[in-house]
């Protein structure tokens, strides 16, 4: 497998330089490195502005244009000295292995539908796709041997464009992998390395795919392979359209084809990172390989290869999860279940399902990835509540809050994120190396920077941001015929030195981009105060599919068609990476609106923080955590509401409150010099104390040292010796099992005496071994605090009382006995509880 990026076709002898210029294009490291700019901007600056795609550059300049360049000493300096940058920083010793000399973790595999890395690669939706992209940049940055595993969509997530009546229209233009920074993989005697899937009465052939990103490599699956039949090449199509068959198959090729493909480069991930349940195939295709490598049944592998399965859950509603029907999980698994995994179907869709004894239940895939993984997350605080509450009902004898899902806050990469002239201020104050390692001085050292210097880079960014939306408008209206006067018209409704709001994010109902339009026409009285303007830019697409969310981006194209005069308002259409980058690096304020709890994080408005923007949000997701009223403004009491139209009424009023009290009066304040000093004030606190805290440097470092870690051990630990900790783990459950039943409460006593309750448990344990058993006094946390946990101590055995195990704790008078209840879990170490053994008895 080479390691040498492909030249693009051409009958000319490449000049010198020519194979550093490709070097630099095909890794996607530029996509967060402002340094190389200035070079593709100088062979085309137009198709660079409009794309910032060096290949797609690199692959139109004449030959002329490129052999001057490249004879040009200042421009060759230039290159040369990337080249060996990106050289040096893909070889010197990085924050991972600095910190972690020792680690027994050597590759991170993480499986994902899409992956937002660039607009030169167009496979991505939105909010998981730029999760799954900034964490690939961050594990590079840091060094984390990470390794991604992804789909080529031929067409990948359509493209929009809003016609003269203000409709979304979609169109799905080719990906043409000759055109995108990416490579095929071949093999040591230059054969494209294919892999294949057995499907239903035929073959499935997948192509394999290469992207640098740095230091990481991410791996793309293709099913549009030659030998496949028509409707098998179109696997691989659209990214989230068709029906559940599709989707399937889809999901067989990233999680199944993944993990082989793994194989098939050599590698052996201690960890396997599921980001969302669409790769969950993978845990039953890693269990298989170890089945064979090993010699052991399923239940064996499972429990030895779940150990280094990490599950991060992105959905915040039950409807959110994919399920397939039991038909169609026969159809297309079954085979492969009774072939490869040696168990029925029936024990296939018990991992899937909530009671395996409901044959009309569907298959869950998010069912299948919890109970095939040693560790689980949500993407935020309040998701991680969400998220135990989601999956309570595999775990129907416990307390939603021992429901075993913890929580990682996502993070953004503040490199890819930050305008050039953020970039500059960062540097300046806090080093070009801030975000390669800890960022425990950035809240300081950022402290410094002058009030002028915040102040002009807002300056700076807002206007850069008008000049761009104008640009963009006018060919967006003039794709849709409309007139020049018309386009004149709208383009002038933005102004550089007027407060600029930003709302931009996939428009469905639950997000509720209409919250601003409740009221019309107080909004533009808000907007339109002569002494205290504010302008809107909006974005945003619909699914296809969802006819709801189409018709609020009607509204708002009609508002701003109909509305008297010129609003200060409009509507960019296609929504992608390149717009997301120049609105979140030009606006002053974000505003987002979803209806808690139904936003699982929300990154959009972390982006802004790096580049001085502030945040008008909802209190849910990232925001929840993050807010305090120095750093920006706050929508919501912070409680659940549902889709209560009173109450979004009642949201409505407090945001235009927010607006036209707080936030346009503050940004306009002057102290007698001319500086908004309480704008700005707000600014550098929103800078200092968020930006390092939700970046994707620290969502890293987390993952890294709180589950990839922990799970290499803990996997390694059952593999040894051919598996033999996870032999001894199921051989320990089937005993547990066939014991449990005969436990039971004899009586449990309380004393309370010395601002202290002592509770005695009389316990009959039958043939269960005393320290297969953990014995603790519980209760529930009052007003949403944490639950109260006191184990107990075993202080008689069974030959002293009647064949009873007595266990004994003390517990603080400061609640009644009344709030405590005894119970009884296995205990065995190393076995997690209850995420393997959901088994619990209660004290009656």
């Amino acid at each position: 497998m080479s390691e040498t990026p492909p030249r693009p076709e051409s009958t000319f002898v490449s000049p010198p330089g020519f194979d550093d210029l490709s070097e630099l294009a095909m890794d996607l490291r530029w996509s967060w490195n402002h340094r190389a700019d200035a070079l593709w901007s100088r062979l085309d600056p137009d198709l660079w502005n409009r794309t910032r795609h060096p290949s797609e550059v690199l692959q139109a300049v004449s030959r002329e244009k490129l052999s001057a360049a490249l004879a040009d000493p200042e421009f060759k300096r230039e290159l040369e000295r990337l080249v060996s940058a990106k050289r040096e920083a893909e070889t010197s010793p990085a924050w991972f292995e600095r910190t972690h000399p020792e680690s027994p973790l050597t590759c991170v595999a993480y499986l994902c539908m899409e992956f937002m890395l660039s607009e030169a690669l167009p496979i991505y939706s939105g909010g998981l796709g730029n999760v799954a992209g900034d964490q690939l940049k961050a594990a590079s940055d840091l060094g984390v041997p990470v390794v991604g595993v992804g789909l080529l969509y031929q067409h990948g997530y359509f493209r929009q464009v809003i016609d003269r009546d203000g409709a979304q229209q979609a169109i799905y233009p080719y990906n043409d992998p000759a055109q995108m920074p990416i490579t095929p993989v071949r093999r040591a005697d230059g054969e494209w390395l294919r892999l294949k899937i057995i499907l239903p009465g035929d073959v499935l052939w997948l192509r394999i795919w290469q992207v640098r990103v740095g230091r990481v490599k991410l791996y793309l699956l293709d099913t549009n392979d030659a030998a496949n039949s028509p409707v098998h090449r179109g696997i691989t199509s659209e990214l989230y359209g068709g029906g559940a068959e599709l989707r399937l198959k889809q999901e067989m090729v990233l999680g199944m084809g993944g993990w082989r493909l793994l194989a098939a480069l050599g590698l052996r991930p201690e960890v396997c990172h599921l980001n969302e349940g669409h790769a969950a195939f993978a845990v039953l295709e890693r269990a298989r390989e170890f089945m064979e490598d090993r010699a052991v049944p399923f239940a064996v592998a499972l429990a030895a290869t779940r150990a280094g399965n990490i599950f991060t859950t992105h959905t915040a509603v039950a409807a959110g999860f994919d399920r397939f029907s039991p038909a169609l999980m026969a159809q297309y698994l079954g085979w492969y279940t009774s072939e490869y995994l040696k168990i029925s179907l029936r024990d296939l869709l018990a991992l899937g399902r909530r009671d395996p004894d409901d044959a009309d239940e569907p298959f869950n895939m998010a069912y299948l990835a919890m109970r095939g993984s040693g560790a689980v997350n949500g993407v935020s605080r309040l998701h991680g509540r969400v998220s135990r509450h989601l999956f309570a009902p595999l775990f129907p004898r416990w307390p939603e809050a021992d429901v075993p899902i913890g929580y990682v806050t996502n993070g953004v990469h503040m490199p890819t994120w930050d305008s050039a002239a953020a970039d500059a201020l960062w540097t300046g104050a806090c080093g070009k190396d801030r975000w390669l390692g800890t960022s425990t001085h950035l809240e300081a050292d950022i402290r410094w920077v002058s009030d002028k210097k915040i102040r002009e880079l807002r300056t700076v960014s807002r206007a850069a941001l008008v000049t761009y939306a104008r640009e963009r408008l006018a060919r967006q209206m003039s794709a849709n015929g409309t007139g020049v006067a018309e386009i004149e018209r709208l383009q002038n409704a933005l102004k550089p030195d007027v407060l600029t709001l930003g709302f931009a994010r996939r428009f469905a109902t639950y997000k509720r981009p209409n919250l601003l339009l409740h009221d019309p026409a107080r909004l533009l009285r808000i907007l339109r105060n002569p002494e205290r303007p504010a302008q809107l830019i909006i974005a945003g697409k619909a699914h296809p599919a969802d006819l709801g969310g189409q018709a609020l981006i009607r509204a708002w194209t009609n508002f701003i068609r109909t509305s008297e005069g010129t609003p200060p308002v409009i509507f960019l259409a296609d929504y992608d990476m390149l717009l997301a980058e120049h609105l979140v690096q030009g606006v002053d304020v974000w505003i987002n609106t979803p209806r808690r709890p139904w936003e699982a994080c929300g990154t959009s408005g972390m982006k802004v923080l790096v580049n001085g923007g502030l945040n008008l949000s909802e209190l849910d997701g990232w925001w929840a955590e993050a807010y305090r009223p120095d750093v920006g403004w706050a929508l919501g009491d912070g409680q659940e509401h549902g889709d209560d139209p009173a109450w979004d009424a009642a949201e409505a009023d407090a945001l235009y409150e927010r607006l036209e009290h707080e936030v346009i009066p503050e940004f306009y304040a002057r102290d007698p010099s001319g500086m908004p000093v309480a704008w700005v004030a707000r600014i550098r606190e929103s800078m200092a104390r968020l930006t390092p805290r939700f970046s994707a440097t620290r969502a890293v470092r987390e993952y890294t040292d709180d589950r990839y870690l922990p799970a290499a051990s803990a996997y390694l630990a059952r593999a040894a010796n051919q598996g033999g900790e996870a032999r001894a783990v199921v051989a320990w459950q089937n005993e547990w099992r066939s014991k449990r039943d005969a436990i039971r409460f004899d009586r449990v006593t309380v004393e309370t005496a010395g601002g202290e309750h002592v509770v005695f448990a009389f316990i009959f344990l039958g043939d269960a071994a005393p320290d297969t058993v953990r014995v603790e006094f519980y209760a529930d946390g009052l007003n949403g605090g944490e639950a109260t946990r006191r184990e107990m101590t075993r202080v008689r055995t069974q030959e002293m009382d009647n064949g009873n195990h007595v266990y004994c704790a003390t517990v603080p008078t400061v609640r009644p006995a009344s709030d405590f209840t005894a119970r009884i879990t296995p205990h065995r170490i190393g076995l997690s509880v209850p995420l393997e053994d959901d088994w619990i008895l209660w004290q009656r």
